[in-house]
């Protein structure tokens, strides 16, 4: 009987133990491109040429056990791995723990990467292939050796090894050397070419930053699924700023959902600010869409000529339901003083090149500018919109959105703006007349004839804004279709360009 109890038991616990093997086979089958390596800073720091580091980024919804991978350099299985990567999160190598002041490390291996080039593979703790960069061994991909940028993945889904798919980091975000370098890299966080949908501005309505002035920034989330909570590090200079404070927005809640909003300075002082939400929902559920998350009134305590941005650190965060949401996170540049744009000299005006057209042409302010507006006088003595241009013309003619609709023998009044920094320049006037054409040819077909009648008489009685108003109808450009403009028709009527 004894036997027996002992037989059964031994029956028992093999079985389990051949569950929990054949569990432990399944758990680590992992397919190509599900952890990818991410980021490589094989240039170092500015603080240090040695100051190597390498991101993986896991691309599924479940958390991976890295335990037994391997990165090999140039098929030498160089790099032994440890520990977990959470779903869609970052597992961060670097050389030495001082590699990076403020992130930490997820493992520290001694990085040996060659400035002319590697070959890395990642591979799971069975030998199957995950990822491989620069499998041929040549020069890297990307990445800058004098400005120590690394060389970023630009779509982390993409599991083909190729150079079209890795670029230069252009950004940081918040993170420093071991000596307080800037890295031009984004460890710990979605890279500055990360070509996902989700993204989170700074946002300020404010053109100028007073010394002594308060102004608000706005945190928005754009095309976001699924948000349920968010952590926020939000960085700046106290010598040209200070923190007054800080205000949720009602996109999270979506409606009636409660929230657990809160917000302080780190350990009370100048410089970083915390912010962390959620939705207090059970089971989880979050939100879609865009909109803003809270925003940030800050006091200038800086001078004129000062400039400075404010950042988001590398544990910043947006979270679904279940795991963190990939996210790019830009960045917000503002300099100290009251800013005014340069406006446009030499503005003309003259017949465009097509009947029933008008080109405006100027001369660049002296700083020059990031694009121009052109605005039109209408019948009810407004300024508006009728387009924008990065070059120094525009001409107005039909088919325009907001203008066109040129008129023989009209004076029409045009303004131009310049823009850089996102300030408006003064406005810059002149007069165009149009002296082509037939007046009362409300259809451009080259004839006044009963067709012209029939638009008018549609429109007739109406004036500007209105629906039905048509404002090739509107001859005399007075902002109503009336008798004056029939008579414009029967003067003309019959003729033919």
């Amino acid at each position: 009987m004894e036997n027996v109890k002992k037989f059964f038991i031994y029956m028992v616990l093999t079985t389990l133990a051949l569950q929990n093997f054949a569990f432990r086979m399944e758990a680590y089958a992992f397919s190509a491109g599900s952890v990818v390596i991410n980021e490589i800073a094989w240039a170092g720091t500015a603080d240090g040429s040695n100051d190597e580091w390498i991101e993986l980024y896991n691309t599924t919804s479940q958390q991976v056990d890295l335990t037994g991978w391997i990165i090999s350099d140039d098929n030498v299985d160089s790099y032994t791995l440890s520990g977990e990567i959470s779903a869609y999160g970052y597992y961060l190598i670097e050389d030495t723990e001082e590699t990076l002041n403020n992130v930490t490390a997820s493992s520290i291996i001694g990085l040996s990467l060659a400035n002319a080039g590697d070959s890395l593979v990642l591979k799971d703790s069975a030998g199957n292939i995950i990822d491989s960069v620069n499998a041929t061994g040549g020069a890297w991909y990307a990445g800058d050796g004098t400005t120590k940028a690394s060389m970023e993945k630009i779509d982390p889904s993409v599991t083909t090894d190729s150079a079209n798919n890795w670029a230069s980091s252009t950004k940081n975000n918040g993170s420093i050397g071991r000596s307080g370098s800037i890295i031009l890299g984004t460890p710990g966080s979605a890279n500055s070419s990360f070509s996902g949908g989700t993204e989170v501005n700074i946002i300020s309505t404010e053109t100028n930053f007073i010394p002594g002035e308060n102004f608000t920034v706005n945190v928005r989330a754009e095309k976001v699924t699924d948000l349920y909570s968010y952590g926020f590090e939000i960085k700046y200079d106290p010598s040209v700023i200070n923190f007054v404070s800080a205000t949720e927005k009602d996109f999270l809640k979506g409606g009636s959902v409660s929230t657990s909003f809160n917000s302080a300075l780190e350990n009370d002082q100048e410089g970083v600010l915390i912010i962390g939400n959620a939705r207090l929902v059970n089971p989880p559920n979050g939100i879609d869409g865009s909109g803003d998350l809270f925003s940030v009134q800050f006091n200038v305590v800086g001078v004129d000529g000062n400039s400075s941005a404010i950042t988001f650190g590398p544990t910043s965060f947006l979270s679904n339901s279940s795991t963190d949401i990939p996210s790019q996170m830009n960045s917000f540049d503002f300099s100290i003083g009251e800013i005014v744009s340069g406006s446009v000299s030499n503005l003309t005006a003259n017949q465009g090149l097509e009947r029933y057209s008008l080109k405006l042409s100027w001369t660049a302010p002296v700083d020059g500018a990031e694009k121009y507006i052109i605005k039109k006088k209408f019948p009810n003595g407004s300024y508006i919109s009728i387009g924008e241009t990065t070059e120094i013309s525009f001409t107005d003619k039909d088919g325009n959105q907001g203008g066109g609709n040129i008129i023989p023998n009209i004076e029409y009044s045009y303004q131009v703006l310049a823009v850089k920094n996102g300030i408006l320049s003064s406005p810059v006037n002149v007069i165009a007349i149009e002296t082509r054409g037939l007046i009362g040819d409300n259809n451009r077909s080259g004839r006044v004839d009963g067709r012209d009648i029939e638009k008018l008489a549609r429109a007739y009685g109406s004036g500007f804004g209105d629906e039905e108003y048509n404002p090739l109808a509107d001859t005399n450009f007075d902002g109503v279709i009336d008798g004056s403009d029939l008579i414009d028709i029967g003067a003309n009527f019959a003729k033919k360009i």
